[in-house]
C-alpha cells in the first residue's frame, strides 16, 4: 500500500498571535511563541502508538489500551498536573483560529484512528495480532509528525484535514 507523504513534508509557515503575557511558566511544557501550542500534546498520541506496538508481544499492555481515551488539546492539558496548565490553555485560546482549527482537525483524525486500532487489538486479542496491524500502526507516525508540524508553526495546503482523514481511512481498509 502506498501512502501519500504527510502534509508536514510540504509545509508552509503558519503564524499565530500569542500575547507575550502568556508564557510557559518556570515548570512544565514550553509554549511555542509562534503558534501558542505545546509539543507535550504529542505525548498523548506517541504513548498510545507505543502501547499498540508493544501489545503484539505483551499482554500487560491491554490494560493500558483499555484505559486510553482520545483527548482534544484542551482536554489533554486540563487533565494534566502541569504547574503551567492554565498558561498552556490560555495560549491555545489566544492562538489564531487557523492554528486551533489545524490542531483540532488533525488531532481528531489521529484520535479516531488510534481508537479504531485499539478496538481492533482488544477485539481480536493478542493471539490474532497481525503484521498488517503492526504496519498500520507504524504508518500512523507520519500523522503524529503532522500534528508536530502544526504545533511548531507549519501546516500544509488547505485540503490537509480532508487528506488526513482519507489517508487514515485507507490504512484501516487494507
Amino acid at each position: 500500500m502506498t501512502m501519500p507523504a504527510p502534509a508536514a513534508d510540504h509545509a508552509t509557515p503558519l503564524t499565530a498571535s500569542v500575547p507575550s503575557r502568556v508564557s510557559s511558566g518556570s515548570r512544565g511544557p514550553d509554549i511555542n511563541p509562534i503558534t501558542g501550542l505545546s509539543t507535550d500534546y504529542l505525548n498523548h498520541f506517541a504513548e498510545m502508538i507505543m502501547v499498540l506496538e508493544m501489545s503484539t508481544t505483551s499482554l500487560e499492555c491491554f490494560d493500558d489500551l483499555r484505559r486510553w481515551q482520545p483527548k482534544t488539546y484542551l482536554e489533554h492539558f486540563a487533565d494534566s498536573q502541569f504547574s503551567n496548565r492554565d498558561a498552556l490553555i490560555a495560549a491555545y485560546r489566544a492562538a489564531n483560529l487557523p492554528v486551533r482549527s489545524a490542531i483540532d482537525t488533525s488531532a481528531e483524525a489521529l484520535n479516531g484512528a488510534l481508537v479504531e486500532a485499539r478496538d481492533i487489538v482488544l477485539e481480536h486479542g493478542h493471539a490474532e495480532m497481525t503484521k498488517d496491524l503492526v504496519t498500520c500502526v507504524a504508518r500512523l507516525k507520519p500523522f503524529l509528525a503532522r500534528i508536530g508540524a502544526v504545533i511548531n508553526g507549519s501546516v500544509a495546503d488547505s485540503d490537509q484535514p480532508q487528506r488526513s482523514q482519507a489517508e487514515i481511512d485507507v490504512l484501516f481498509k487494507k
